[in-house]
C-alpha cells in the first residue's frame, strides 16, 4: 500500500512541539485554577453566557467531569504512569499532529495529578479543582485540564481514521485501488486472449475431417 509523507518532523522537532502543548495546557490550567479559588467561593455559580457557560467552582475528589470521587489516590497512580510513559515514548515521534496529541495529553494529566499532590486534604488524595459548567452539554463541572485530555483523544482518533502514522507518513488507499486496476484490466485481456485462442483451435478442429 503506497504511503505520502505529512506533517512529518525531526524528532528534536517533535520533542519541542510535544513539549509546548504540554507547558501552554499546563499553564493555563494552573493559572485558571489559581484565578477561581482566588476569586470564587466554593460552590458559587457564576453566569458567564446565561445557561450556556457558567463558572461553578467545585472540588472534585474524582476523575474528569466529576466522575468516579472517592478514588483519588488511584488515579493519582494512572496519571503518574501515564505521564512516565508518555515522556518514554515522546522520542519515537515524528510527526507534529501526534506530537500535539501527546502534549496536549501530557498536559492536561500534569495539571490535575499536580492538584491531587498538592491540594488539599492530603499528599496524593487532593481534590481537583473543577469550574467550568455547560448544563446544555454535559451535567458534569470540569476544567481546562480535561478539555486538554478530551481533546487529545479526539485528535487520536482522528488520526488514527485518516491513517496517519507516528512518523508522519499516511496511507493512500486511492492509489492501491487504481494500481489494482490496470492488473485487473491486464488479467481480463489475458483471459480474452486465451478464449480467443480456443475458439480459433475449435473452428480448425471442426474443419478438418476426422478419420474413419
Amino acid at each position: 500500500m503506497a504511503a505520502e509523507r505529512g506533517g512529518k518532523a525531526s524528532g528534536a522537532v517533535a520533542l519541542v512541539v510535544l513539549f509546548a502543548a504540554a507547558v501552554a495546557a499546563y499553564a493555563i490550567d494552573q493559572l485558571s485554577k489559581a484565578a477561581v479559588v482566588s476569586n470564587l467561593t466554593e460552590g458559587e455559580i457564576v453566569p458567564v453566557l446565561g445557561d450556556l457557560l457558567q463558572w461553578q467552582f467545585v472540588r472534585n475528589p474524582g476523575a474528569a467531569f466529576s466522575m468516579a470521587s472517592g478514588m483519588t489516590w488511584i488515579f493519582t497512580i494512572l496519571a503518574a504512569a501515564v505521564i512516565t510513559f508518555i515522556i518514554w515514548f515522546a522520542r519515537r515521534i515524528r510527526s507534529i499532529a501526534w506530537a500535539v496529541v501527546f502534549g496536549l495529553l501530557l498536559g492536561g494529566v500534569l495539571g490535575n495529578l499536580t492538584d491531587r499532590l498538592l491540594r488539599e486534604p492530603s499528599f496524593g488524595l487532593g481534590h481537583v479543582i473543577d469550574f467550568i459548567s455547560t448544563p446544555w452539554m454535559l451535567p458534569a463541572i470540569y476544567n481546562v485540564a480535561d478539555i486538554a485530555i478530551v481533546s487529545s483523544m479526539v485528535l487520536f482518533m482522528l488520526l488514527t481514521i485518516l491513517g496517519v502514522g507516528l512518523d508522519g507518513s499516511r496511507e493512500r488507499r486511492g492509489e492501491h485501488r487504481a494500481g489494482a486496476a490496470p492488473a485487473d484490466e491486464a488479467t481480463g485481456a489475458s483471459g480474452a486472449g486465451a478464449s480467443g485462442d480456443d475458439r480459433a483451435v475449435s473452428s480448425i478442429d471442426r474443419a478438418v475431417p476426422s478419420e474413419s
